[in-house]
């Protein structure tokens, strides 16, 4: 590789945003830096005041009607997950003993589907509703296998791997009228596309998918809803999770939300114009390129998911590492993983096909001519390789 490096892996983690670093400067030098929020002395008061600002912050940017005290501050969106689908679950059996089954979407995040064999251990069924071939949760298919004894559906907002936005506010409607409670994972969207959340009882988010730091995140439940914590040791956060606050990280949430928001639909267009433009030229007869999911439907502006049929997504990603463009094949907490994307074949695509599965993220910072110049490394490379597969001789 030869000059810089070209990241285009912001579904994975997006690079700090000036609004974010300004925002840990000031705390850092501040009069409340370091202080423990939880503190009953004047420096601790203050460092809660900073603490609370950021959660009035961050409701505003969500909508839903949320409230400042609904925020809960955690180490992201894997805490934020997990607090959520076995606290809530355990919530709602408490509350009703005979809630005793979670369902969930088969593309949610391994955040989420990692915690089938926990639910199991807390005696809870766990049922998983299969997306259509385009990758969307169907209220239909929600409500064909819910009944009164299920406690908490659980569908992410849009996919960390295709982009498909969800349709959340129908798929909470229908849990509700089964007397569920309903939690979305919003951690990809937020600050991506504007978040319809009336409708919803919690919401996950993170602050590293938008700009902010690593290491903090919320989970958003209303206050009625109940909550059981999953963490002991201290009374932080209404008793929800124990631990102090990372307030300096919190600050850094609020301020890059607040900055993604304020110019959000300028940014939607511009980021999903390039990928428009981007899908286009990668799936343009003759490049062997195909695209996950059909251009009609609804997806984050900045997720471009495509195949390349009879290569390996591995191979593809150390070449173009080795020219200088940096992106995944789906979810970086599972790249490890050899096998085809549990999203992908979820949506009945074939494995054979869903092994040679990309992912390209980004968002407006990414310049377009950087993209231009991926999408002919990506054919060049597709061409050669797949060439050269077909003309190996069969053994």
């Amino acid at each position: 590789m030869t000059g810089r490096a070209v990241y285009l892996d912001h579904a994975a983690s997006s690079p700090l945003r000036p609004e974010a670093l300004a925002a840990e400067r000031a705390y850092d030098q501040s009069e409340v830096a370091g202080a423990n929020p939880n503190s009953l002395h004047t420096l601790g008061r203050a460092a809660a005041r900073e603490l609370d600002g950021a959660r009035r912050a961050l409701v505003g940017v969500l909508g839903g009607r949320f409230r400042p005290s609904d925020v809960t501050f955690t180490s992201g969106g894997t805490e934020s997950n997990n607090l959520a689908v076995i606290g809530l679950a355990e919530g709602a059996r408490g509350r009703e003993s005979r809630r005793r089954r979670v369902v969930l979407s088969a593309i949610e995040h391994d955040s989420v589907l990692d915690l089938v064999g926990p639910l199991h251990e807390r005696g809870f069924e766990v049922d998983l509703v299969r997306p259509s071939r385009e990758g969307i949760v169907e209220a239909g298919a929600l409500e064909a296998v819910l009944d009164g004894d299920c406690a908490l559906v659980s569908v992410m907002y849009a996919n960390n791997e295709t982009g498909v936005i969800q349709p959340v506010p129908a798929l909470a409607r229908a849990a509700h009228a089964a007397g569920a409670l309903f939690h979305t994972d919003a951690v990809q969207a937020l600050g991506h596309v504007p978040l319809e959340l009336a409708d919803v009882d919690a919401v996950s988010v993170a602050a590293h998918k938008l700009g902010g730091p690593v290491g903090v995140g919320a989970l958003v439940c209303r206050g009625r809803v109940p909550l059981r914590p999953l963490s002991f040791g201290g009374g932080q956060e209404q008793g929800r999770r124990a631990g102090t606050q990372d307030v300096r990280g919190a600050l850094a949430f609020a301020a890059v939300s607040e900055a993604c928001h304020a110019g959000l639909d300028a940014t939607r267009e511009l980021v999903a114009g390039r990928a428009e433009r981007l899908v286009g030229r990668l799936c343009a007869p003759g490049t062997g390129i195909v695209a996950t999911v059909a251009s009609r439907v609804d997806r984050l502006p900045g997720i471009v998911s495509v195949m390349a049929p009879g290569l390996d997504s591995e191979t593809m990603i150390l070449a173009l590492d080795q020219a200088g463009f940096e992106v995944s094949a789906g979810s970086a907490c599972s790249s490890g993983s050899l096998d085809a994307s549990h999203v992908l074949l979820a949506m009945g695509i074939p494995r054979e096909e869903a092994l040679g599965s990309l992912r390209i993220s980004f968002d407006e910072r990414v310049d377009e001519g950087d993209l231009e110049r991926f999408a002919d490394t990506l054919i060049t490379i597709v061409a050669e390789r797949g060439g050269a597969r077909a003309r190996r001789p069969r053994e």
